[in-house]
């Protein structure tokens, strides 16, 4: 009788065992790849340009404190990515948006290409083989490299934008928004206007804020700058009539959401890249904010539509931004232009490339409220006549003025002499956070390569890739 009674026992314990053991497998099934979930209708994939885990933080600290959190960090799955190129440790941004887009590494300042120079199909080419609607934000000229990665293929980023945006339109992409309008105008066109011509095969054409928040149509262009659109932090100082990316986003998604096909869609807020390059936190924390807006904007609507995958990624981190002990918040918070905004406010020396020592003073006290010394302001002058082996000697002003004033706020960042001898501006390849929500979002897990993000798109939707 004992012995039948610990049969009984065992057994009932090994049932529970099992059975606990299938609902743990089915709580915890996104950790293995056995079976990947059902095929959602629609991908967005935001891309904040140079967004590490230092951005995310300076954004989290400056906009909500430490107890608070952005939207993003509220997505139920996350994954770090690394971030190399074919050629580099490092990574541009060419090569980073390629490898998201085309599954594959290839070499930096290489768009939508191999390193053999031989043209890739991009996810958003297969999205629209099959039969989905596609397109393109950023806050960036839509030729450059993360937009153009998804929309054309050129061998090299610089030589390469006239053509970008003759196949970015040639490739019939359905909704193409942000800064670049001058790229597509008859001066880098041959003599052709792109913009009329677009308008001539069934796009809706805009340029400001009020015409994209009034746009109808099927298919959309809208250029909103002759360059990459403003830094959100100088946008009333300029009187912009830029929209925001939420609003870019909002309306792609009307476009793109009509009928019953699905769609793919890039956003990117290009301009966090650009603000760490110069060591402005203050833009840095405005323009992931700025970003955070749009991520939470696209995952409201997926929660009502229920039938779409949303991925929050980067091509790269930029800068090795990070929140140090000593970092003054405060005086962040108080800063009131961009260092690109302050430069151009700066009175020229007569004769000379150099700047006049009491109108820096002036304006950086107005826009930022510090007090240069003339030692600073000497050694700011010098820096800038010395553009040896900067690889953006066009943005030399800015970029070192952002140091400049990224050593008074204690902000723990590459040293200017890093970014100057590094061959992509002051990357770094430290790995980004993927972020995910939505149906197919629990592949996306564990330390992945870049490359993977596309390829598990491809899979979730069953394409060939």
């Amino acid at each position: 009788m004992r012995k039948t009674f610990v049969c009984l026992v065992t057994a009932f314990l090994m049932i529970g065992i099992s059975l606990h053991s299938i609902t743990y497998s089915k709580e915890n099934e996104h950790l293995v790849d056995k079976k990947l979930s059902s095929s959602p209708q629609n991908v967005i994939l935001m891309i904040g340009d140079g967004m590490g885990a230092g951005q995310i933080e300076i954004a989290r600290l400056l906009e909500y404190g430490k107890e608070g959190r952005l939207f993003l960090e509220s997505l139920p799955f996350v994954s770090l990515v690394h971030t190399s190129s074919a050629d580099h440790t490092v990574t541009d941004s060419a090569a980073g948006g390629t490898a998201l887009a085309i599954g594959k590494k290839t070499n930096n300042g290489m768009v939508g290409v191999t390193p053999d120079g031989k043209e890739a199909t991009s996810i958003l080419d297969t999205f629209k083989k099959n039969g989905k609607k596609t397109g393109v934000i950023s806050t960036n000229t839509v030729t450059d490299a993360t937009p153009a990665a998804f929309t054309a293929s050129v061998n090299n980023r610089w030589s390469g934008q006239d053509e970008i945006a003759r196949q970015q339109l040639k490739n019939g992409v359905d909704v193409l928004l942000g800064g670049g309008a001058d790229v597509f105008k008859p001066k880098h066109q041959n003599g052709k206007n792109l913009i009329k011509e677009a308008m001539n095969d069934g796009y809706t054409f805009v340029s400001t804020r009020d015409e994209l928040l009034n746009a109808n149509g099927n298919k959309l262009l809208g250029l909103f700058h002759s360059s990459y659109m403003s830094f959100k932090l100088d946008r009333k100082l300029i009187n912009s009539q830029e929209p925001s990316l939420k609003e870019m986003t909002k309306k792609a998604i009307e476009f793109l959401s009509k009928g019953n096909n699905g769609f793919f869609l890039m956003c990117e807020g290009a301009r966090i890249d650009h603000a760490s390059h110069a060591a402005d936190l203050t833009s840095v924390w405005k323009e992931v904010i700025e970003f955070d807006h749009a991520v939470q904007y696209a995952v409201d609507w997926a929660k009502k539509d229920q039938n779409t995958l949303v991925l929050v990624a980067a091509d790269h981190e930029t800068m090795g931004i990070s929140a140090t002990e000593p970092l003054d918040i405060k005086g962040l918070k108080q800063v009131k232009a961009s260092p690109e905004y302050m430069v151009m406010q700066f009175i020229k020396k007569t004769n000379s490339m150099e700047y006049d020592p009491e109108s820096i003073k002036n304006v950086v006290k107005e826009y930022a409220n510090i007090e240069l010394t003339a030692d600073e302001i000497q050694q700011y002058n010098e820096s800038i006549m010395d553009e040896s082996g900067l690889v953006y000697p066009q943005y030399a002003a800015a970029w070192e003025l952002g140091s400049v004033l990224a050593k008074h706020f204690n902000a723990g960042i590459v040293q200017r002499k890093v970014r100057s001898i590094s061959t992509t501006g002051g990357h770094t390849s430290n790995p980004i956070i993927l972020f995910a929500y939505g149906k197919g979002g629990d592949v996306f897990h564990g330390v992945l390569e870049n490359t993977d993000v596309p390829k598990k798109i491809a899979q979730l939707m069953n394409y060939d890739f």
